[in-house]
């Protein structure tokens, strides 16, 4: 498993946030906009519990690389 291009999800009961390492820049968008969620230095490091649905979606449009992305649940 090459550990720079690395896929996870991070799921709550409406949505799974998705997170590619290859892609990401380390931008910080994603942490100043919701430090709640967003804890680079722990494991796991999206803590998607700790904001609503709506609050991670408009964090996640903010990610300007594309590492971070919603897929939808189906209901």
């Amino acid at each position: 498993m090459d550990k720079n291009n690395l896929t996870k999800e991070y799921g709550n009961d409406e949505i799974v946030v998705v997170w590619q390492s290859g892609k990401c820049i380390h931008s910080g968008n994603c942490v100043h906009h919701l430090p709640t969620v967003f804890h680079p230095k722990e494991s796991p490091w999206i803590q998607i519990e700790q904001a609503t649905t709506d609050e991670i979606r408009a964090t996640v449009a903010k990610c300007p690389s594309g590492a971070l992305s919603i897929k939808e649940k189906q209901q």
